[in-house]
């Protein structure tokens, strides 16, 4: 069985397209929602690349509201809403529902 909050964790980085074909998306950090157009944040792109189409579609998008990485659109096919949002930071930002296998001894 597969874990959905690691499945939509791919969705949050290389993101531009994804967001681009969303209507809405959501935080998973400050768990907020909003529409794509409010994003205005980029990162993985630099002056070089702004022609580079593979480049640009690789952009993980940055909240509007806290400015974090971790925006994930409906267009991923997982729910934008407050009990899978705060599912998602509970399992990346408190380290509560998913942590790293210790090393065998």
């Amino acid at each position: 069985m597969s874990n959905p909050l690691l499945a939509a964790y791919r969705y949050t980085t290389n993101n531009w397209t994804m967001i681009q074909e969303s209507r809405l998306c959501g935080c998973c950090n400050c768990m907020q929602t909003f529409p794509p157009d409010e994003i205005v944040g980029w990162t993985g792109l630099d002056f070089n690349q702004v022609d580079d189409p593979v480049a640009v579609a690789k952009q993980t998008a940055m909240c509007p509201r806290c400015g974090s990485e971790a925006v994930l659109g409906d267009k991923s096919g997982y729910p934008i809403d407050q009990p899978f949002l705060s599912r998602m930071n509970e399992a990346w930002f408190q380290r509560t529902l998913i942590r790293p296998s210790k090393p065998k001894a």
